[in-house]
């Protein structure tokens, strides 16, 4: 058992845990991918079959890097790894007659969902003001991931703009049915309902699945909960990692109380705390562990490491945004100089905005940098077209890549000639693709009645090549040469490497297998692109990575901390700990950087520097050369009094910077104040010290 050396103490203790709950609390750099697969390995090693183990991870990369140290570890194990959804579609096709669902289902994703709500909004009398269909389509998704049943549906969303949203639903919901298609969301709704509705496929799951690892824990929704729950009901061999403290994903639906509740839902678990971290240097850490001890709902751990001190946290405060990337340029040069690569350092922003002067300045200064995120292989038009053929071929029925499809490329197939079909396939209760019967949809049809037979007798390579020819998607790009034609035909010879690669993996040639893996790859973090550059990204994304220097940039209250988080105390604890995320993704050396003021989305903002900065130990922390910027000494004194200030409506308030204004509401720790026409109506945390009664 080679595998087990190297261990240190407290992951040797989790890996040879065997049957009962076991929570794992893992900090960051901990070591956690490599305590999963070596436990999988050893409980393998105790005679369990490798087919009644479980390991969900959260994205396909995280399991694919799972699988391969695992396959060195156990060659040939039969071990199911992948995500939460890459289960449910297991489950779905293994079941698709008893949900309701023919074999050959298509899985439409978020954009195709969003093109459904669009039509169905379009046909309604009445839209409310104020209401997008994607507000629309994140409410259904809500829906599904709240798992709310039709009383609840009734009962939360009864008025006003909820109710609109309800209607919508349960239309949305009709059209996926008749579609024979499910959504990214009904891959583990579906489960879960039938599990409950069905308890003999539930115990045949749980007699497969025995031994249960769920990576993330912290991350896991509503849906996800329940689904891990129900399958470990049985014999309760769940073994969960995760870190509350890096739990940053509450707007996606992640409930990080899942994992802080894991030992009430499971009366006996073991909780072993993994707090050594192999990547980062003890100033960083400790600069960590002094920002999120703030936070009051969390389990207590403290992150060490034995690299030594390292190099202090060195804070760079501008007088404006420019003046902060460029001390970000000088910094970076000087890295260079001391032999770390592009490549080694990554500047981290609270949003997507920050980005555009990051890039604008690194551009005048010649220097290399990659956006990620910014780039999206499957979201391509083209693709997407080519995506959608594929499903129709699948699945005639799929009304909704039939509409994307139908007239690409132009056919001279209008709108209303898809209306009066629409019509005719409600009326005669068919669907739109049998309903075509004469005109040039007629040949469209006989077009995709001819792939179809294809796609019995061609490998999928074959196939892909096939539909390029045979629709004229190639020879309208080629026909209309440009730059950006010339891409979209790249990318779709480039799309033939992707079924060449499954073909050769799998040794498969299965369309349904190919579009289930594909619909499956939906987070643009993992489509990175690998050119030598400074990596820019947001924190979010920046999450499972790690660099040898970061940039924090834009530590501002009111941009990181957002200005949203301020009006409740669960929002600035998810900030905090998006915080903690961003700094422990530094290996080597941290750097902080805010300015006295900047232009962001088009407006002129002022703003303190960030609480974060302040609840880091001052030893920790090495400030810039102070005649760099205008101010004469940075004040590193508080910026919040400790007490309450008693302020009521009508006060008129002195600001240090928007000047002298008039209190027109208060809401608990938030005032809103009426100031002169430069600054307009601001809400303010009122016990910020830069504010004085008149």
């Amino acid at each position: 058992m080679n595998y087990l050396d190297g261990l240190n103490d407290k992951q040797l203790e989790a890996v040879l845990h065997i049957d009962g709950p076991c929570l794992v609390l893992a900090g960051a750099g901990s070591g956690k991918t490599r305590v999963l697969t070596t436990r999988i390995a050893r409980l393998i090693d105790c005679g369990i079959p490798s087919y009644n183990i479980l390991a969900i991870t959260f994205t396909n990369k995280a399991a694919k890097e799972m699988k391969e140290r695992l396959e060195v570890l156990v060659p040939g194990n039969y071990s199911f790894v992948g995500t939460f959804h890459s289960l449910g579609v297991r489950i779905l096709r293994e079941n698709a007659g008893v949900l309701g669902y023919d074999k050959n289902y298509s899985i439409i994703d978020s954009d195709d969902a969003l093109s459904i709500v669009k039509k169905i909004m379009k046909g309604m009398s009445y839209i409310p003001k104020d209401i997008t269909p994607s507000f629309v389509r994140n409410k259904i998704s809500n829906i599904k991931n709240d798992m709310l049943s039709d009383d609840d549906i009734d009962k939360y969303y009864s008025s006003g703009n909820d109710n609109f949203v309800k209607e919508v639903y349960y239309e949305y919901q009709s059209i996926l049915r008749k579609n024979n298609s499910v959504d990214f969301d009904d891959l583990l709704l579906l489960p879960v309902k039938m599990f409950m509705e069905h308890k003999d496929i539930l115990e045949s799951y749980q007699d497969r699945f025995k031994y249960i690892l769920i990576d993330e824990y912290q991350d896991t929704n509503e849906v996800q909960y329940k689904f891990s729950k129900l399958l470990a009901r049985k014999y309760k061999n769940i073994f969960i990692v995760g870190d509350p403290d890096q739990s940053i994903y509450m707007f996606r639906g992640a409930n990080f109380r899942n994992i802080l509740n894991f030992e009430k839902d499971y009366k006996d678990s073991k909780v072993i705390s993994l707090e050594e971290n192999y990547r980062s240097t003890n100033n960083i850490l400790e600069a960590a562990n002094s920002v999120i001890r703030n936070n009051k709902e969390r389990k207590d751990k403290n992150l060490w490491s034995s690299k030594g001190e390292g190099p202090k946290i060195k804070y760079l405060r501008a007088y404006d945004g420019k003046h902060e990337i460029q001390l970000v340029l000088d910094e970076v040069k000087k890295l260079i100089g001391e032999g770390y690569s592009y490549g080694d350092i990554s500047i981290l922003y609270r949003t997507n905005g920050q980005a555009r002067l990051v890039e604008e300045m690194f551009l005048k200064a010649n220097m290399p940098y990659k956006v990620v995120g910014s780039y999206y292989f499957y979201n391509r038009k083209e693709i997407k077209d080519l995506i959608c053929y594929l499903r129709l071929i699948l699945n005639k029925d799929d009304e909704i890549s039939l509409r994307r499809v139908i007239n690409v490329p132009k056919r001279g197939i209008g709108e209303a000639t898809i209306s009066k079909l629409e019509s005719i396939a409600k009326d005669e209760n068919i669907s739109m693709f049998e309903a075509i019967s004469k005109g040039k949809e007629l040949s469209f049809k006989e077009l995709v009645l001819e792939l179809i037979k294809d796609s019995e007798s061609l490998s999928l390579t074959d196939l892909i090549e096939d539909i390029l020819d045979k629709t004229g998607i190639r020879k309208e790009y080629e026909d209309n040469k440009n730059l950006d034609n010339e891409l979209r035909l790249d990318n779709l010879e480039e799309f033939k490497s992707i079924t060449k690669t499954f073909e050769d993996r799998t040794g498969s040639v299965s369309l349904a297998d190919f579009l289930e893996e594909i619909s499956l790859i939906a987070d643009i973090s993992e489509h990175q692109e690998n050119n030598e550059g400074v990596t820019l990204m947001t924190m979010h994304s920046a999450k499972g990575l790690e660099f040898k220097v970061v940039f924090l940039v834009g530590m501002e209250d009111g941009i990181f901390p957002h200005q949203n988080a301020f009006f409740e105390a669960q929002g600035l604890e998810e900030e905090r700990r998006l915080c903690y995320v961003g700094i422990t993704r530094a290996k080597d050396r941290l750097y902080i950087s805010n300015a006295k003021r900047r232009i962001l989305y088009g407006k002129d903002v002022i703003n303190p520097p960030s609480r974060f900065i302040e609840e880091i130990d001052d030893n920790l922390i090495e400030v810039n050369n102070v005649n760099m910027f205008e101010e004469k000494k940075i004040d590193k004194k508080k910026f919040y009094l400790d007490e309450d200030v008693n302020f009521t409506t009508g006060d008129v308030i002195m600001h240090d910077v928007y000047g002298k204004g008039v209190i027109v509401s208060i809401n608990g720790d938030i005032i809103t104040v009426a100031f002169s026409k430069a600054y307009g109506i601001k809400k303010l945390l009122k016990n910020y010290k830069g504010i004085t009664k008149v």
